[in-house]
């Protein structure tokens, strides 16, 4: 079992930045890939980036590339989402994800954390 947590959301300004973390616990060893997901009000849970364990491949979003980088620090067991430039597009709940049963860039992920929300307006 694994146990995923989010944290870092919040209201940001259109052009701002904001790191969002996901801190992982449980039987991770078994763990072959780390994603980010959004789910804005009235829309489907969409990709945002994805991650290899290895942390060697990475995987974006159009909507989001040269914007977001996704990271993970094993030591720490930690998943990242730097999100610069930040627009009001962007605002929906930010969900991790880990070990996906196809590709990174569907739904089928074993675990998933709850959510953070991150809103950005003026």
């Amino acid at each position: 079992q694994v146990r995923l947590e989010e944290s870092g959301g919040g209201l940001v300004q259109p052009g701002g930045s904001l790191r969002l973390s996901c801190a992982a616990s449980g039987i991770i060893f078994s763990i072959n890939a780390l994603g980010w997901f959004r789910q804005a009000p009235g829309k489907e849970r969409e990709f945002v980036a994805a991650i290899s364990w290895s942390g060697i491949s990475t995987f974006y979003a159009d909507s989001v590339k040269g914007r977001f980088t996704i990271s993970r620090d094993n030591a720490k067991n930690t998943l990242y989402l730097q999100m610069n430039s930040l627009k009001p597009e962007d605002t929906a709940v930010y969900y991790c994800a880990a070990d996906p049963a196809g590709s990174v860039y569907g739904l089928e992920y074993e675990y998933w954390g709850q959510g953070t929300q991150v809103t950005v307006s003026s």
